[in-house]
């Protein structure tokens, strides 16, 4: 069988679609399993297990200068190498117009289908073209988590059933972390390093520099130091700001998401904000916990787990939401228990067979 996935973006979406690679990897174990998603995430989709091929969209450079002779080629060369397989399932999980346009001109093998979404999902977007693109369109239920939204729909389209068991299949290789990263924690006779996400799209999902601060100057004092990646320039001079006068600080590089993968790996744990650097570190089963200044971590936080303040079973990754925004304390008590479940088997999904949270 071959098995077309189009999610083309973002970092975070792109995250959460890992799984359902996986689940259909181990209901066909002889599926070739593409993916078409956006160039910049290209490095980190080859980094998932079990797909074969990634197909690279530059969708968003080209709506921007759609008449221009090079978007025309690239166009072209795109729609080329899209078509070079004919794919028995072509699976939308996106459903806006421009995954709709990517299904719509996928070849299909003789009896293949499209399948995509019938209905929008709570918090998600969804535009009507893309149900009118797809073969099948399938209903899902409104209220549902991300990530159980791709492995529902896709076991929905090929006919198996979900397994219990949630696996990312992100891969990561330590050793190939740059050593001043790796090696950080050793030089300075630190227990470890932890990542601190705190750059996001959205100015309203930030914690508090201060906040920051006070959780760095914690951490060290408990052994520890820290790392701030960053994806841009605006979010490195918010990481300057942050690490001004601490110790045992430091901003990484600016890195392609592969070697990101590899450096987070690399981490005692991860603390941060709603962001696809987050959902990263959850995708690596790190000990992590997920910084929330809205109601929404049912919908993107680590495996739907109810935020820790709620009394939910002890893992390995939690989210915490407070409004206006969590304290340093109730951040830190969170980081305890992370920490302190970080060496134990990681416990099956929560995920039940019909794609909600078993609470």
């Amino acid at each position: 069988m071959k098995i077309l996935i189009v999610k083309l973006s973002s970092l975070g979406d792109v995250v959460h679609a890992m799984p359902a690679v996986r689940d259909m990897a181990r209901a066909f174990p002889n599926a070739q399993i593409d993916w078409v998603v956006e160039r910049g995430f290209v490095p980190l989709v080859r980094r998932c297990k079990g797909v074969r091929r990634v197909i690279a969209s530059d969708l968003r450079g080209w709506r921007k200068a759609l008449f221009n002779a090079d978007t025309r080629q690239a166009w072209g060369r795109f729609k080329a190498d899209l078509q070079t397989d004919a794919y028995d399932a072509v699976i939308d999980l996106q459903g806006l117009s421009k995954s709709g346009l990517v299904a719509w001109l996928a070849k299909l093998t003789d009896g293949g289908k499209r399948y995509g979404l019938a209905n929008q999902t709570e918090g998600s977007g969804f535009e009507a073209p893309a149900r009118w693109v797809a073969d099948e369109a399938i209903a899902l239920p409104t209220h549902i988590h991300a990530v159980a939204r791709s492995r529902a729909l896709c076991a929905k389209a090929l006919g198996y059933t979900l397994p219990v068991e949630l696996n990312y299949g992100l891969l990561a290789q330590v050793d190939k972390a740059p050593p001043a990263i790796k090696d950080a924690a050793f030089k300075a006779g630190l227990l470890g390093i932890v990542a601190l996400v705190h750059g996001t799209s959205r100015a309203d999902k930030q914690w508090p520099i201060g906040h920051w601060q006070q959780l760095i100057h914690q951490l060290n004092a408990a052994g520890y130091g820290v790392a701030l990646p960053h994806g841009s320039a605006q979010e490195e001079a918010a990481a300057l700001a942050i690490v001004q006068g601490m110790r045992h600080a430091q901003v990484w590089p600016r890195l392609p998401l592969d070697a990101l993968t590899d450096a987070l790996a690399t981490c005692t744990g991860v603390i941060g904000v709603d962001s696809g650097l987050s959902h990263m570190a959850v995708a690596l089963d790190l000990p992590h916990v997920q910084i929330y200044n809205f109601d929404t971590a049912w919908r993107t936080g680590p495996e739907a787990a109810q935020p820790a303040a709620l009394g939910a079973p002890p893992t390995r990754q939690v989210s915490v939401y407070e409004q206006p925004t969590p304290s340093v304390d109730s951040v830190w008590q969170a980081w305890q228990t992370v920490l302190s479940v970080g060496q134990m088997p990681r416990p099956k999904s929560r995920f039940g067979p019909s794609g909600f949270a078993a609470l």
